[in-house]
């Protein structure tokens, strides 16, 4: 067997994009593909936060850098790819992380709420996934990871909007890897259960709430941050250059059972 002909998954001389990549989930993942060689430019709404987590990461070893958008406005995200291409000259990854919710039974969902939600987790994945795709077709190569939930495959009290937000992420995961299969293009998506980040920390303090998730997981805990690193750099890498279409699922057995 010629081993030489195995895939890698090194990253050096990739250029990555993490949206809502200064904490939780998404700092965490940009962070894995920085330790496998990746220049990770992290993207978000506050640029001081974003400058913070840059200087921590560069004092790590890390080559990182930042660009400020919202996701949700077309322009700025046209802008942001534009800036990368034109400071690095490429883009080989894009993680599509930005998120948010707000969790309400389905009586109490206000029309504001629906939109802040969808806006974000959905328009916002397509208005990234969209203008990084333009590119990527250029160059005919390029991965797209779109971050879902298990809340994509399984229905949850109180979670309307964002349920609503991650199903569609799925299905536009398929779409696009159907669609960009031709230009060397892979898209896939990860899937977490809870993972505790600050996001879903005040909600984990709620102990009865906090129990009924340890239950409903296999491998009884939950998940942290650091359990996405591998996935991520899995998907990124040319090692899963034969998955695209693909929902993996990052929830402990929540789903297997």
């Amino acid at each position: 067997m010629d081993i030489s002909r195995f895939p890698s998954f090194k990253l050096d001389g990739k250029v990555a994009l993490v949206t809502g990549g200064s904490k939780g989930i998404g700092l965490a993942m940009a962070c894995a593909l920085g330790i496998h060689g990746a220049h990770v430019v992290i993207a978000s709404r506050k640029a001081d936060e974003l400058q913070t987590v840059v200087d921590e990461m560069k004092n790590q070893g890390l080559d990182f850098s930042w660009v400020q958008a919202d996701v949700t406005k077309k322009g700025q995200v046209h802008d942001m790819i534009d800036n990368i291409i034109e400071c690095h000259g490429k883009l080989d990854i894009l993680v599509n992380n930005a998120g948010m919710n707000i969790r309400k039974p389905l009586i109490e969902v206000e029309e504001d709420d629906w939109d802040q939600v969808i806006n974000t987790n959905l328009k916002g994945i397509f208005f990234v996934g969209q203008a990084a795709a333009k590119q990527m077709m250029k160059q005919k190569n390029g991965k797209i990871i779109n971050i879902s939930s298990i809340l994509g495959g399984i229905g949850m009290p109180s979670q309307t909007s964002y349920a609503a937000s991650k199903g569609g992420i799925n299905q536009l995961t398929k779409v696009w890897a159907s669609e960009l299969s031709p230009y060397n293009i892979n898209v896939n998506a990860i899937a977490p259960a809870y993972i505790k980040t600050p996001m879903t920390s005040p909600w984990l303090q709620d102990e009865e709430r906090y129990k009924q998730i340890v239950q409903n997981t296999m491998m009884k805990r939950i998940g942290e941050v650091e359990d996405v690193a591998g996935p991520v750099v899995f998907l990124a890498s040319d090692a899963s250059n034969y998955v695209t279409g693909h929902i993996l699922y990052v929830d402990g057995g929540w789903t297997a059972q």
